[in-house]
């Protein structure tokens, strides 16, 4: 008798480890492992051909680890209803497992059609959670117990050897044009590099995560560099999370065995793990923030379409890196090297698009998209709105790139590194080559718009006409009301609750508290409302 037939359908989980979907299919009959790539996706705007590599370098250690357990991956970009189409043709469909994906609003159309697939076909489709995300949650009350309880299960262990299903022939499909170039620095893809990251950084980089991380030069090696691998599944949340907390259990025992300062980065990097299922939480409940202002009381406040000539003009200048500000353009020329650049940083490219440049948060929000090697659709879409000041309830976070250069930058050495015109800058100059006398500009080699352009705009007086125009937004007359009624309403659905980190503990199981926030700061960020700017993601 021929075994019921059983898709594990891979997207966002690309790994046998810890994997609940291939668990259970293998528990059920005949497996076959799926990977599609969908056609709809990867014509979207936000996804690029350094998206693609990753996957593919994936995919290459996921075919070996599921020949290891007797399994063959499926691949195709016919698209998912085709190919299930076509196996449905060949052999009658048990049931497909899946994870619980939240992504953008292509992968969610996706999901729509697959169920309506299922129902019209009778085909059972089981979506198995893979990370602190939760499904339907009804209310924020009860997120934190539910991350701590996933984040606290045992890990999914393959307990019997899986019957494969047999080889299925499908249609030929068009190739799929990527967007892009891939990036010549961008991190390779596959599980064992994401081990080979997770052990250095348990094992000794972690000590510099606290104080390195806000230093686009030090956040290269002091950052987990975790964030792709975990985007794209090649390693779990849970087992990093659980990793971590052993790691830190043996640190105690031997604490002079390791880098001073590795167990309180450790603790700091953990509650960063939160955040990032917090964040692609908030996307889950409101997919629309993908789209639309979260406070709609900032709807028409910015130019979405940006149809007018000088909006064109500032959106090519910021995505080239041309603004005149240093070390701006060096955050996008290293972004366009490898992918990759730390979160203060990435804050800052918002901030200024969003204030100095107002800028509609969607259009430049694609562009970091498509830069972003980790890119994580629910982590990425409230930040953009958080650091363009659309969502009604966080401190205004508005970055001066001077300041910004010099706190982060102050030797220039980031900005020398990735803009070769200012390598012979002087110090002095290095953060506002504009001001250079022209003798100096020629003696240096950096003539101003000859070899680096100069700002488009004054900042401080951009500031102060992005301040008001929020403030104008946040506390005008006619609608105060109802303003602070809105904001009410998404603390309440999307807010961290009070004690976020409840249910996080350290090696002594004892629970990590918050720093307690002053009267100030609580009047401020609306009863308890962290900041999110403050906190640095990977």
């Amino acid at each position: 008798m021929t075994p019921p037939l059983n898709i594990v359908w891979f997207k966002r989980d690309l790994r046998i480890a810890d994997h609940a979907a291939l668990n259970a299919a293998c528990s059920n009959g005949g497996v076959l492992p799926l990977f599609v790539w969908e056609p709809t996706v990867w014509a979207g705007p936000d996804y690029a051909t350094q998206h693609a590599g990753f996957i593919a370098e994936c995919l290459v250690e996921l075919k070996q680890q599921l020949q290891a357990i007797g399994l063959n991956l499926l691949e195709s970009s016919l698209g998912i209803i085709e190919v299930l189409n076509s196996i449905k043709s060949q052999r009658v469909i048990a049931a497909i497992y899946s994870h619980e994906e939240t992504g953008n609003s292509n992968t969610f159309a996706i999901d729509i059609a697959v169920a309506a697939w299922c129902k019209t076909h009778y085909v059972t489709w089981i979506e198995l959670p893979q990370n602190g995300v939760v499904r339907r949650l009804k209310s924020r009350n009860y997120w934190n117990g539910a991350w701590e309880k996933r984040m606290d299960a045992p890990q999914e262990l393959l307990l019997q050897q899986c019957l494969a299903a047999p080889q299925f022939n499908l249609p030929a499909a068009n190739p799929i044009d990527f967007q892009g170039t891939d990036k010549p620095q961008r991190q390779q893809g596959g599980r064992s590099q994401g081990l080979v990251l997770l052990n250095s950084f348990l094992n000794g980089r972690a000590a510099r995560y606290r104080g390195g991380i806000s230093s686009p030069i030090n956040a290269v090696t002091a950052g987990s560099r975790l964030s792709p691998y975990l985007a794209w599944g090649a390693l779990s949340m849970r087992e990093v999370v659980q990793a971590s907390r052993m790691q830190q259990r043996k640190i105690a025992e031997n604490p002079h065995q390791y880098p001073r300062g590795i167990n309180a980065g450790l603790i700091s990097f953990e509650s960063r793990l939160h955040w990032h299922c917090h964040f692609i939480q908030k996307l889950e409940s409101e997919p629309s923030l993908e789209f639309e202002n979260l406070h709609h009381a900032h709807d028409g406040m910015r130019n979405e379409h940006l149809a007018d000539t000088d909006s064109q003009k500032r959106l090519a200048t910021w995505c080239k890196g041309e603004t005149g500000w240093p070390l701006v353009d060096a955050c996008m020329a290293m972004l366009r090297a490898t992918g990759w650049i730390n979160f203060r940083m990435r804050a800052m490219l918002m901030s200024i698009a969003s204030y100095l440049y107002w800028l509609h948060w969607r259009e430049t929000g694609l562009h970091l998209a498509r830069e972003f090697l980790d890119y994580e659709p629910g982590i990425h879409w409230s930040q953009s709105q958080m650091q363009s000041g659309t969502t009604g309830i966080n401190t205004l976070r508005i970055y001066n790139p001077i300041k910004q250069a010099m706190d982060q930058d102050p030797e220039g050495k980031f900005v020398r590194h990735w803009l070769p015109s200012l390598k012979n800058v002087p110090t002095t100059w290095i953060f506002q080559p504009w001001l250079m006398p022209a003798s100096l500009q020629l003696q240096y080699g950096c003539v101003i718009e000859r070899d680096y352009p100069a700002p488009l705009v004054n900042i401080e007086q951009a500031l102060r006409e992005a301040r008001s125009k929020i403030s104008s937004a946040r506390s005008a007359k006619d609608h105060r009301q109802g303003y602070q009624l809105e904001a009410a309403s998404i603390i309440k659905k999307h807010a961290s609750r009070k004690g976020m980190l409840g249910g996080i503990r350290d090696v002594n199981g004892n629970e990590i508290k918050r720093k307690k926030l002053s009267k100030k700061t609580k009047e401020t960020s609306q009863n308890n409302v962290i900041s999110i700017a403050q906190h640095e993601l990977f």
